[in-house]
């Protein structure tokens, strides 16, 4: 039977999808594409039509691509994101806004819009994202799946159009741990040493909603007790609204390096919210960089000693559910702001962190992620899948 594309999650579904090989350990998953990853033969979009039409097929698949399906899985499609991966909404003003199957009144999230909607609406086993800001991580939250942001720099990001490469990841979407997990080896994310203590910082906690911490708080007293002590000491790095302030003057000086001259020289045409974004990228001068570089190494230097000792943080993924699809631009802005004071923690300290679907509020699920040290990536994906 053909699939159909129930969610509007694919720019391009595949008549013939790709495979090749039978067996394998993917052999029998399917998967999706978001459409900045490349597929030999196939435009790859980047979320934009001008940048769609500028470019030819690619000459070969992207190396993560490859290495799926020559581990036996077979690959249906490429998927809508947000235009450039530049929002955390996942409404592109040129192809519309996916499905969110878990809450069909409120916005999938992005900038993996269709991955996560393909995976949370049946249609695929897993999907490929990446995740910049948080672009795997909240629409994992926003759709009640799993999703996985990698240490930066655990997978090759070959093939990949760039959005930030200093914060630049590859991740991926499952409905269950298990294959969270099977895709994580087949990328040769392996186990190593545990974590030994479990972190609920409090500032952290009594800082988000407390309906949301309510929520959230059995499932993540019983994760923690899969340890021997917990702790709750306060994050020892700047606050919420400054860490929201570094990652946007950072990855917006970082998004206008690589992509600005491409920008300027095709006059693409720019949904709303993403033409106000580079132009505030544009603005970014040397020495605002130079300064939130600064607090930006502190941070990662900070995570890192605080991480050393086999701690694993428990923190919720999003302020809460999904905003409404109908929801203004402005309320759209408000909590991308809130979300990056969360989800900026580790970018900012290229940590690896899965969110777990964890339970509705209002209507919308909520995720509850885990957070290690950089490289403990395998160790946090034996984790969830043994929850």
């Amino acid at each position: 039977m053909p699939l159909i594309d129930t969610a509007n999650a694919f720019i391009e579904l595949f008549a013939q999808p790709v495979r090749a090989m039978d067996s394998g350990s993917l052999a029998g998953l399917t998967f999706a594409a978001k459409d900045n990853i490349e597929v030999e033969g196939r435009i790859t979009g980047n979320g934009n039509p001008v940048w769609r039409g500028a470019h030819g097929p690619a000459a070969a698949h992207a190396p993560v691509v490859a290495r799926l399906l020559a581990e036996g899985a077979v690959l249906a499609g490429k998927t809508h994101m947000d235009e450039f991966a530049y929002s955390l909404m996942g409404t592109n003003a040129h192809y519309g806004t996916p499905l969110n199957s878990a809450a069909p009144d409120r916005i999938p999230g992005g900038s993996s819009s269709g991955s996560a909607s393909a995976v949370g609406a049946g249609l695929v086993d897993f999907a490929l994202g990446t995740d910049t800001g948080g672009s795997v991580r909240l629409p994992a939250s926003f759709n009640g799946i799993f999703g996985m942001r990698p240490s930066h720099g655990a997978i090759d990001m070959s093939g990949v159009v760039p959005l930030g490469p200093g914060f630049d990841t590859l991740g991926w979407f499952a409905r269950d741990a298990r294959t969270l997990a099977r895709v994580g080896r087949t990328l040769g994310i392996a186990g190593g040493s545990g974590f030994s203590a479990a972190w609920l910082p409090s500032d952290i906690w009594t800082g988000v909603d407390p309906a949301l911490a309510a929520l959230l708080r059995p499932m993540a007293e019983r994760v923690a007790a899969r340890f021997g002590k917990t702790t709750t000491d306060p994050l020892p790095i700047v606050g919420p609204e400054e860490r929201s302030e570094v990652y946007r003057f950072w990855q917006g000086y970082d998004a206008w390096k690589v992509l600005g001259g491409w920008v300027e020289a095709h006059d693409a045409e720019l949904g709303p919210d993403i033409a106000s974004r580079f132009a505030a990228a544009r603005s970014v001068s040397d020495e605002t960089f130079a300064r939130v570089d600064t607090t930006r190494r502190e941070i990662a230097r900070t995570m890192d000693a605080a991480l050393a000792d086999g701690l694993v943080m428990i923190i919720p993924t999003a302020p809460g559910p999904a905003p409404r699809r109908d929801s203004s631009r402005e309320i759209f802005e408000i909590y991308r702001q809130q979300a990056l004071g969360l989800l900026s923690i580790a970018g900012h300290a290229s940590l690896p962190q899965i969110s777990i679907p964890a339970g509705k509020m209002d209507g919308g699920p909520v995720g509850l992620s885990v957070i290690g040290r950089r490289g403990s990536d395998g160790v946090l994906l034996e984790l969830v899948e043994g929850l």
